[in-house]
């Protein structure tokens, strides 16, 4: 079975995002719903990926209980017993999380700890990412001498925008642009540490944040492959770009089709669609050490 769009009876639908959807709990508390919709360079694809929506849900729970003293965050429960009767349903088992409601800051918090995606293009032309001067010589895939700090714009509509730390701190304050990039660096190196555990490098990932009670807290998902770039320690060669366990596969077919990242998306085949679903449930069981049944919840 595969999800998407939801409808919650009794709830007000706040936001219908390009694959989640906010449901509000009163004033303080909202439904996060985790759809099967995919999307790649900010465009939704038609077609959906079957279990991505579970898989997404009980990844990023599992990595907001795992780092959960590194900061506060809106992240309360994805157990079924906490949730209105309206979210019980099962299409939607398994892909509902509640939460804390959050004032949103707009800004995406991206922290790479190797060279690749856009910011291997970006090191290419001009030997810098995200207004850091790296070494020169640098090939795709390397590692970098220290993971850094490159936010971007968080784009309603169209595609986000990478931006130096010097224009957070000009968009959202000094202070607070400190503080976001502390929190995410710490994030990211507790991450890839215990992906190493299990043979995984995390080579890239965004985090979310916004305003709970005066604090700043973590929101939205959490080192999920929707979010982030994983691959496969073993198979890392620096010079070419690894096989990765999250939608890269994806931006690999449509790069090559010819697409030019607008609306509408091409179609996939039913292999990428596949592919792209045994990637998630892997890095799922990698990190977490569960199987994944196809279709359901772990094992």
């Amino acid at each position: 079975m595969t999800l998407t769009e939801s409808t919650i009876p009794g709830l007000e639908l706040l936001h219908r995002g390009k694959v989640r959807e906010t449901y509000a709990i009163g004033e303080d508390r909202l439904l996060l719903v985790a759809t099967d919709r995919l999307s790649a360079f900010d465009v939704v694809f038609e077609q959906p990926i079957p279990d991505k929506g579970r898989l997404l849900t009980a990844l990023s729970a599992f990595w907001f209980q795992q780092l959960e003293s590194l900061g506060p965050t809106h992240f309360l429960s994805t157990d079924a017993d906490r949730l209105p009767a309206g979210a019980c349903s099962p299409e939607l088992a398994g892909r509902v999380t509640l939460a804390r409601r959050a004032q949103r800051i707009d800004a995406e918090c991206v922290v790479r700890g190797y060279l690749a995606g856009s910011g291997w293009a970006e090191y290419r032309a001009g030997g810098e990412v995200g207004g850091h001067r790296l070494p020169e010589g640098l090939r795709e895939a390397d590692r970098l001498p220290e993971p850094i700090f490159t936010p971007s714009t968080k784009a309603e509509v169209g595609h986000d925008e990478n931006i130096t730390r010097e224009r957070l701190a000009e968009m959202v304050g000094t202070e607070l642009a400190r503080e976001l990039e502390v929190r995410s660096l710490a994030l990211y190196r507790a991450g890839a540490r215990q992906a190493a555990e299990v043979g995984l490098i995390l080579a890239d990932t965004k985090f979310e944040f916004g305003w709970i009670d005066g604090e700043v807290a973590l929101i939205d998902e959490l080192l999920t492959p929707d979010s982030s770039r994983f691959w496969d320690a073993g198979l890392h060669e620096p010079g070419s770009s690894p096989p990765s366990f999250d939608k890269q596969y994806v931006r690999d077919f449509v790069a090559g089709s010819g697409w030019n990242r607008e609306p509408p998306a091409p179609r996939l085949p039913d292999e990428v669609i596949e592919g792209t679903r045994e990637r998630y449930a892997t890095a799922y069981e990698r990190l977490t050490g569960e199987q994944w049944r196809p279709g359901g919840e772990s094992a």
